[in-house]
Parts: structure tokens; sequence; C-alpha cells
């Protein structure tokens, strides 16, 4: 039975229910709207910020939708010269950054800043389509009317909205006016205007020279002056440290499940891509990188490159020869050793010496010096230990087959050399790595989560393995960088051997960057019957090349029948690539076969007023001066201009009929090493030949 009153009572609490509901709602509206004002008036604070930027080239694409979203939006996006710069306004207090984690008073804030990060590292994938490598695209929280602000949470920067200028254009130009251009367009693209409608980029042009007129300004005129001015008058870096072919570009942000190689004629950019994957793996594990080569001088140089490329990862990458870092690894290991080049050699040549006129090995067809390499990169380069290791070998790279008992007077001569080492208490470089090989085997080495070796075909079989003992078999933990048409010692080795399986993880880049036509065309004559076996166990013939970019005029070759003659041409070919021409000292480069080759060029120079550097001391710093060192120094650098003096006839003519096998491999590691000397020319090619033919 329904008591009076009763339906009024239950509709006055409806009703009270609903105002109450309502008057939630109405709070919760209030509270959106406020931090909606909110967001406009710190959006339009760092619009205004930024307004300078314009005035020097950068273009302000503000309110942006987020890719792959149909309400989200982005605050700014700033393309310019020093890359493409994500901005996302907060007004934050009570800011606190610990342990890689950020809170806004008691709430933690990080997932918020790890979706920008996501933004980026998609944008950055968007724009590998045009060639724009990894480190050019930044996230960035700007923290409304902060300054003197910076912390980097998930790879993103978190920095005082006031900081913001200074914060971009401390990277420098990165950048082309034509990037720019390209990249704008591309980024257009991927942040679409929130209507759905494309139009002109917004652009607020303010001449540097006119700044906000704020009544008590938080920027500081004179330094935001500095700033902007700066950013205009910086020296660009080269096209290839911000700009690369799109499969260069997206070959960098590649994942592998185990090690990878990535291969390629000269001149395709394998130690570019090789520079760019550093930095990449670099950041994106948060751990260290090794960047190892066979080349001693090399690593400073690529160094040096690296500090301009991704300075922000330049101290999380470690450059060392393999050498260098074997030797540093059994010092910190308390491994006692001690190396004397001269009395190794002299080592050596006490046991060839007591070696009869009736061996073998004294063969009219063989040198000492063949013999001397047998050991050192066949035997000692593999870590043989046993006679019957060395009987069975398949001695990859050598083509003059050796019977058994050739083989026991080889190997007869290394135990006699191994005892000479440890009766002088001495070891010699290959001892050094295989020590170290051994104490990593014994003790892993937990420091890289990444290895990267540019080069790989010069390297030993025990180098190899040495590097790949450092990071095993994981994602993206060894990659092995080179072209085995350009290696220059002998010997060589399988990834067979080593126990790494690529199982399809090479790569081959094709389209050559570096070299003209002409000049490629004319160095691969060099090359051009070579057969080689390629550390994947395959006989090759040279990676072919799709594409060269570039064309120019015919590489000059010059024959002298004295060195008077020579050198005189050779110091006319530098004053007229120097003067008519307009190459600058600096980009010009003379390799030699040798040192001492080297050192009569220095002199030659000196003698004419020519400043120059050697390859000794180069350590990838601009100078005014001419370059000059040996081809193998030169491997991994290019230079506009190219003379290559002092090349033997012999070399530039077909091989005689009566040659050696063994005569026949030392002339082709010769001619192969022409072949990089010459392909380290981008622009223009000489050759000085002398005696005959």
């Amino acid at each position: 039975m329904t008591i009076a009153g009763d339906s009024a009572r239950t509709e006055a609490r409806r009703q009270r229910d609903r105002a109450h509901e309502l008057r939630r709602q109405a709070d919760e509206a209030e509270a959106r709207a406020s931090r909606f004002d909110i967001a406009h008036r710190t959006e339009s604070e760092t619009a205004k910020v930024l307004a300078p930027l314009a005035g020097i080239g950068y273009h302000l694409l503000a309110d942006r939708r987020w890719p792959g979203s149909k309400t989200a939006q982005v605050d700014m996006v700033v393309v310019g010269s020093a890359g493409v710069f994500i901005v996302d306004t907060k007004a934050w207090r009570d800011v606190a950054v610990h342990n890689g984690r950020i809170t806004r008073g008691q709430e933690d804030v990080t997932d918020d800043v790890a979706n920008l990060a996501d933004l980026a590292w998609k944008t950055e994938a968007a724009l590998a389509e045009i060639g724009l490598p990894p480190g050019e695209v930044h996230a960035v929280v700007a923290l409304a009317g902060q300054k003197k602000v910076h912390a980097e949470v998930a790879s993103v920067d978190v920095v005082g909205v006031n900081d913001l200028i200074a914060h971009i254009t401390k990277r420098g130009r990165r950048l082309s006016a034509t990037r720019v251009d390209q990249l704008l367009t591309a980024v257009l693209a991927h942040f679409p205007v929130i209507d759905g409608e494309q139009h002109a980029p917004p652009q607020v042009i303010v001449p540097a020279t006119v700044l906000p007129r704020d009544p008590d300004p938080v920027v500081d005129t004179e330094e935001l002056h500095d700033h902007l001015i700066d950013a205009v008058l910086d020296a660009p870096i080269e096209e290839w440290m911000a700009f690369l072919d799109p499969a260069q570009a997206k070959l960098v942000r590649r994942n592998f499940n185990g090690p990878a190689r990535i291969r390629g004629a000269a001149g395709t950019g394998k130690t570019v891509v090789g520079l760019h994957r550093a930095a990449y793996l670099a950041r994106a594990s948060g751990g260290r990188v090794l960047f190892t080569t066979y080349i001693r001088t090399l690593p400073a140089v690529l160094r040096s490159l690296l500090e301009r490329l991704a300075p922000d990862m330049v101290d999380r990458v470690d450059f060392v020869n393999v050498h260098a870092f074997a030797s540093q690894l059994l010092k910190e290991r308390g491994v006692v050793f001690r190396i004397d080049g001269l009395e190794a050699q002299r080592a050596f040549f006490d046991a060839w010496n007591v070696i009869g006129a009736s061996s073998p090995l004294r063969a009219p067809r063989f040198t000492r010096r063949y013999w001397e390499e047998e050991i050192g990169h066949v035997i000692k380069g593999r870590g043989l230990t046993r006679f019957d290791e060395y009987a069975d070998l398949a001695r990859v790279g050598r083509k003059h087959a050796l019977p058994v008992e050739i083989r026991q007077a080889v190997w007869d001569l290394y135990e006699a050399y191994s005892t000479n080492l440890r009766n002088r208490g001495i070891c010699d470089f290959e001892d050094v790595v295989l020590l170290a090989r051994d104490a990593v085997r014994e003790q892993p080495l937990d420091r890289y989560d990444a290895v990267i070796v540019d080069e790989a075909q010069d390297l030993s079989c025990a180098m190899v393995s040495l590097l790949h003992a450092l990071v095993g078999d994981r994602p993206d933990g060894l990659t092995l960088i080179g072209d085995g048409q350009q290696t220059i010692y002998p010997g060589g080795y399988t990834l067979g051997e080593v126990g790494i399986s690529l199982s399809g993880r090479g790569v081959v880049l094709d389209v050559n960057h570096r070299n003209t036509a002409e000049i490629l065309e004319f160095a691969k004559q060099m090359v051009a019957d070579d057969q080689f076996v390629d550390i994947e166990g395959v006989d090759g013939a040279g990676d072919a090349v799709s594409d060269v970019t570039r064309s120019g005029p015919q590489p000059a070759v010059r024959r002298f029948a004295d060195r008077a003659a020579h050198d005189a041409a050779l110091l006319a070919r530098v004053e007229e690539v120097l003067r008519l021409v307009g190459t600058g000292r600096g980009d010009v480069g003379i390799l030699t076969a040798t040192n001492p080759q080297a050192d009569k060029v220095m002199a030659v120079l000196d003698a004419a007023g020519v400043p120059s550097v050697s390859l000794k001391h180069y350590t990838g710093k601009s100078s005014d001066r001419v370059r000059v060192g040996t081809i193998k120094r030169a491997k991994g650098l290019e230079f506009k201009q190219v003379l290559l003096p002092h090349v033997p006839a012999k070399l530039l003519a077909d091989a005689p009929d009566t040659e050696s096998v063994a005569a026949r491999e030392r002339r082709e590691l010769d001619r192969r090493e022409l072949y990089v000397g010459m392909t380290r020319a981008r622009d223009g090619l000489w050759v000085g030949s002398l005696g005959r033919s």
C-alpha cells in the first residue's frame, strides 16, 4: 500500500540526486575549461618564445594532429636546420626527476613523457623514408614559465620554456636549406592539421634583431640574440651526417635478432651507416657501444666525426682499434705481457736463418715475407696449437696450395719462432689478441651492449672471435661492416670458423655516393679479375653497384722514368687542384703504399712550401694542410682529390705469364690496395707511376 507523500519524497530525492550530478558535471566542466585555459596560455607562451626562430629559417607548426589519433594533438613541431623538435608544453609545478622517473607533486607523470618519446620514435621511422637518420628528431617537454631547467626522462628532454631556443640552436646547423624544405614537406604530411586540411605552414617572420617586448621579460634579450646569431653563423656539418640515402637511414634503425653484416662496394656508405648505427644503438640501449677496426689511427678520426654527428652519444661509444683494445683488456685483468715489435722481428729472422738451403721454404717461388705472413695471419691468426689443425686447414685467402711436407716445414718454423719469443720474454701482436681472447673466454666482459666492427674483412679469425665473445649472439649485439673486395692483408677467415651464423642477417648497400662514375670505372680495372673467398664462406668477385650518383673528369695516369720528373709532376698536380680546381688543402689526400714513400712526399711538399699533415697524426679535425699517408691508414676516409704517387708500373700492367702463384697472390693484394686508394677520391684522381712495366 502506498503511503501518502511517498511519491513526492521519492521525486524530491531523485531531483536532488540529479542536481548533485549536474553540479559534479559542472565542476568537472569548469575544471576542464580551466585546464584548457591554462593550456592555451602556456602554448601561446611557447609560441611567443619560439617566434624569433622563424626569423632564421625555422618553421613553427602549432596544434598539429597526433599521428594515428582523431582527437589528440601536438602543441608544436619545430623544423629547421637543427632538426625536428616535437614540443609539448606542460603547466606543471613541483616537478622532480629521480632515477629516470618524473613527478609533479605526488603524481608520477613518467608515462605522459614516455608517450612523447614513443611519438618521436615513430616519427623518426617515418622520416627515415626520406633519408633522415636517427638522432635528428627530438622530443621536448617545455615547462611553462620556467628557466634554467634541464633533465632527461625516457629519452625526452625536459626544459624550461624559456630555455627552448637555446636548447634547439645549440645543435648548430645540421641541415641545408634544401634539406629543411624536403623535411618540412614530410613533417607536414606526418603531422596533419587538426581539421584534416593542409595549409601553408604557419610562420611568424620575426627578424633576428626584433625580440619580444615584455615590460618585465623572463627571457634575457641579449642572451637570446647570441643564441640566434650563433645558430646563423655556426659552420654546417657535412651533408652525410644529417641526411642519408633512405636505404641507409632505415638500415641504421633496423633490428637484427643476432649477429649481422653490412657489406657493399667502395663508396656505398658502409662506415657512415656504422657511425650512425653506433649512436643509434647507444641511444636506444642506454648502454655502451664498442666501435673497432684494424687500423690504429682510424678510431680517433671516427670519434671526431661522431662528436659532430651525435655529440650527446660520443661518450657512450668507445673507439679503439683491436690491438689496443686487447692490450687494455689484458692490463685491466693484470695479465703480464711485453710486446716488442723490433725484437719479435729479430726472433723470426733468427728462426728463418737456421733453415737449410734444401728446405722447401727456400724455393725460389717463395719469399721470407710469404712465410712470415703465413705464420702471422694463418696459424697465429687462428690460434692454432697443433700441427694436425694446420695440416687439414683450408687456408682461406691463400692461393698457393701447400702439400703436407711443406706445411710441416712451416710448422717447424712457427715453433722455432715461438721458442725464440719465449726465450726473449716477449710476444707479438698476434699473441696479444690470443691472450685477450682467452681472458674473455675465462671471464666474460660485461661492458658492451653492442660491438660494431668496421673493415671486418681485415681482421683475423682470433680477432673476430674475441669481439664476438663480448656480446655473443644477442639481438643487435655484433655488426660486421666491410667489403671482401677491399681485403689488403694476406690470409683470411670465414664466419663459420668463428662459429658465427648470419642466417639471412646480411645487408648489401649498392649505391655509390662517393666516387664519380669515371673514378669508379677506372678503379675497378685493378680488381676486374680478382677472385676471393668472402667471410661468409662463398667465392666472391665483389659486390655490384646499381647506381653511381656523380660524374666528373677522367682520372689522370702519368708515367715517369725518374723520380725528379715524378716529384715535379706531383707538385704541379697539387698546385693545379689548389689553384685551378679550387680544392682546399685539407681536402687533398696523397696516398702511398709505404711509410717511407709517404715521408718522401712530405719532404717534397715541405721543400715547396706546401703545408701537410701525416695521417699518422690525423684525428679527423679540420686543417688547411694536405693529408699524406699510406693507403692502409686512409681506409674509411675520403678526399675530394686523391694523388697516388710512387705506383710501380708493373701494378698497372697485365700480369706476366711466368708469374708464380705466390707472386700472383701478392700482386692481387697490392692491386686491391690500389683500388682502395683510388676509391678514396670523390672528385679527382691522379696516379704517378715509376719504373718499367
